[in-house]
């Protein structure tokens, strides 16, 4: 195979994934160049056919819809990584109470503003705010961040007092202090899968590749990222 295999991945999975593809390589696998965006601008370079992918990261409903739509090969899609959303203030602010539902609820009221991804966690929470009844109330404190943008970044820089996203997205960011995982009452869990992009000449090497970052040597990567295996 001449070349790396090209990829692209949610901003949610990027950490995990460089990792992962270092330790392939290390262990003699074909070189990988996996490109992190917005989950949504990734499914919607997937679903345009217009480069040469071979390989995609994404949420697992995203990535059965782009199997549905033709641009995935059928059967090709691995589970790999279970992401739970955090919640996350600035440092040195005072931790809010989110040990439960109702106390998670009146720390949302209590926010001055409010940041959330335009990923699937930000998604599942504006359902949320809309099943607590809330939303309306809420709307003008939320921010949502630009694609790509981590919401970690307007925690730190003080644009929002609390903040919603992936773990993994908030591990290594400075400047913010995570308060912990969402209440299981309102648990939002993300599993992020792989496919082979229809089309692609590789797609024997990206199997291979699919069935390593799902394999058990896998697990402790996923686990440094703030994941776990799916």
């Amino acid at each position: 195979m001449s070349g790396a295999l090209k990829g692209i991945s949610s901003m949610a999975t990027r950490q995990v994934l460089a990792e992962l593809a270092a330790d392939w390589q290390a262990r003699g696998g074909e070189p990988v160049a996996i490109e992190s965006v917005g989950g949504v601008d990734a499914a919607q370079r997937v679903q345009s056919g217009e480069e040469a992918l071979d390989v995609f990261f994404l949420a697992s409903n995203a990535v059965d819809k782009l199997i549905a739509s033709g641009r995935a090969v059928a059967g090709s899609k691995v589970d790999l990584v279970l992401s739970s959303t955090a919640v996350a203030v600035p440092q040195g602010a005072a931790l809010p109470d989110i040990g439960s539902e109702e106390a998670l609820r009146a720390s949302v009221l209590a926010a001055r503003s409010i940041g959330y991804s335009t990923g699937p966690s930000g998604v599942a929470l504006q359902k949320l705010f809309e099943r607590w009844g809330v939303a309306q109330e809420l709307a003008p404190r939320l921010v949502q961040a630009r694609p790509g943008v981590p919401v970690g970044s307007l925690i730190a820089s003080g644009e929002v007092t609390l903040g919603f996203q992936q773990l993994s997205e908030l591990i290594h960011v400075p400047g913010i202090a995570i308060v912990g995982p969402m209440p299981a009452a309102v648990a939002i869990d993300t599993v992020f899968s792989g496919a082979v992009v229809a089309g692609s000449p590789h797609a024997d090497t990206v199997q291979r590749l699919l069935a390593f970052m799902a394999s058990p040597e896998a697990a402790q990567a996923k686990r440094r990222q703030g994941m776990e295996p799916a």
